[in-house]
């Protein structure tokens, strides 16, 4: 009689368990379905559907930690996109991760009589976008690119867990960050392709302008530029897939139009816009450059100067332990335009000397050149300046250099420094 009391007891305390993690189980779906039904999930929300499910895991059974840690994951997901916190996006990184790792026990444990069953690419994808948003080193980014790839291309969207159209939704939202780093490194034919399905959120018109900028057609540029930076305005009503894209650098995308419309002759309106950069990006040396470049042309010689001031100084500030190639690089140009061409030249020199992108380092030896050839190394520099044109930037002043080395006495003896007529 005695067993059978405690056998009893036993039982009805393991129902009361039972009873107790159901019903904390239901509440965790409930604060789950309230936050990934809102348009617009709101941070109370999400921060009850966190706490809740970290205490679901405590009591959770084996096949169902995917699940929990899967839900808690994207409930910290939602709430890092409204904050903006690259520490919740780890996070939310992370628990993707732990329910990828324990997808191959619950496919065990429910499969014995069921095909298993397979884990959607929709959680590889959000897991490899949150670690995006978190921010990641080149190596980091380079897996992400290679598991994002990989879902995209060997899609799985039939799923327990996630519905199939928000597995698709994540999948194209996950051809946007690739889109988005094809173009990092100007792949443009695949950052098109990647991008062929996000109309209406100015990505395609960005690498149109992008291609049209590179074959010279700088009006062409200009106007899908402008175009692209219309249609990325932020939408409130996003969903959250929509929200987890890509999302484009207005300022750094005002400085691109600022400089597309200098080159198609339009000075005005690229100051005008080159405002706009720095004004929404004060810390934008390269909006700077580009804005000086354009009072220069537009024959504002003394504004031009405060600019590129500006932007070798900006440039220093943005500098670890003050080393920038860059910095150096408009220090050079602001000397040469105050016509002190060998203190220019020490300047492009130390700019070649530190770290510096290869696109600014063609325009430094360019423009290392043309200091001398001006400062009256004919003989020595000449050639060595001609050499270098073809490799600069449209925004490097050819038509100067042109009539610079024009200017170079023909009679010039090879190796005198100074370029002095022959006797």
């Amino acid at each position: 009689m005695h067993r059978w009391i405690l056998a009893f007891a036993g039982a009805s305390a393991l129902l009361a368990a039972d009873d107790a993690r159901l019903a904390l189980s239901l509440k965790a779906q409930s604060e789950f379905d309230r936050v990934a039904l809102a348009a617009t999930p709101d941070l109370r929300s999400t921060i009850a559907c966190i706490q809740t499910q970290a205490s679901l895991l405590a009591v959770a059974l084996p096949e169902e930690l995917p699940l929990v840690h899967y839900h808690k994951g994207f409930c910290t997901l939602a709430s890092a996109i409204v904050t903006r916190n690259a520490g919740e996006f780890t996070e939310a990184a992370a628990e993707f991760d732990k329910a990828i790792a324990g997808w191959a026990a619950r496919a065990q444990i429910l499969g014995k009589n069921r095909p298993p069953e397979q884990l959607p690419s929709g959680l590889r994808v959000l897991a490899s976008i949150a670690r995006l948003e978190a921010g990641l080193d080149d190596p980091g980014m380079d897996r992400a690119q290679a598991q994002i790839a990989s879902s995209v291309e060997n899609p799985v969207c039939a799923s327990s867990i996630m519905p199939s159209a928000f597995c698709g939704e994540l999948l194209q939202t996950g051809r946007q960050w690739l889109g988005w780093m094809a173009l990092r490194h100007d792949y443009l034919d695949d950052a098109a392709r990647y991008f062929a399905g996000s109309a209406g959120t100015g990505w395609p018109e960005w690498v149109t302008g992008r291609q049209a900028f590179l074959a010279r057609r700088y009006q062409d540029a200009a106007r899908q530029y402008r175009q692209a930076i219309n249609l990325a305005k932020p939408d409130a009503a996003a969903s959250l897939a929509d929200r987890l894209g890509a999302r484009p650098d207005l300022p750094a995308e005002l400085a691109e139009l600022g400089g597309a419309l200098l080159l198609a002759g339009d000075s005005t309106a690229a100051i005008a816009t080159l405002d706009a950069a720095v004004k929404a990006d004060p810390s934008s040396a390269r909006a700077l450059y580009l804005r000086a470049r354009a009072k220069e042309v537009a024959g504002q010689t003394e504004a031009a100067l405060t600019d590129y001031n500006l932007a070798a100084r900006t440039a220093f500030a943005n500098a670890r332990d003050l080393a920038s190639g860059e910095a150096h690089l408009y220090r050079g140009i602001l000397l040469y335009s105050r016509k002190d061409y060998g203190h220019a030249e020490d300047e492009f020199s130390s700019a070649l000397n530190f770290d510096i992108s290869a696109g600014l380092r063609a325009d430094a030896a360019a423009w290392r050149h043309l200091a001398a050839v001006a400062n009256g190394s004919c003989a020595a520099s000449r050639q060595h300046l001609e050499q270098a044109l073809p490799a600069v930037s449209p925004y490097f002043p050819k038509d100067e250099a042109r009539a610079r080395m024009a200017a170079c006495p023909s009679t010039a003896l090879v190796g005198d420094p100074r370029g002095a007529p022959a006797k």
